[in-house]
């Protein structure tokens, strides 16, 4: 599974990804830090892609329907880096499922 990791999130998420076996970039090592959401979207759909993210504008463009990559909406308050990733680390199984089951979007609470 591919994963892109939206800028509200920690750049040690995409490595965690990774450990797991998947790939996984954070938008500012692929230049895309500072990219409009359109051209984030555009990236993860091209290069298939499950975006990773906080922003609930992604959310909005899956629940309007039309080709786009997997939104994991992330819908966790702010909390530290270690925090989020061990909240998010037992889940990972669950979302592979979720994605390979055909979800276009999965909020994670």
């Amino acid at each position: 599974m591919r994963f892109l990791i939206d800028a509200q999130l920690p750049p040690a998420l995409a490595r965690l990804l990774a450990e797991r076996g998947h790939g996984a970039d954070h938008v500012r090592d692929i230049g895309l830090l500072s990219a409009s959401d359109t051209e984030i979207w555009t990236y993860a759909l091209e290069h298939q892609a499950a975006l990773v993210t906080k922003d609930d504008d992604f959310a909005d463009r899956v629940i309007l329907g039309g080709p786009g990559p997997v939104v994991v909406w992330v819908r966790v308050g702010n909390t530290t880096r270690r925090a989020l990733l061990g909240w998010f680390a037992p889940m990972i199984d669950q979302l592979i499922t979720l994605i390979d089951d055909g979800e276009r979007l999965i909020e994670l609470r």
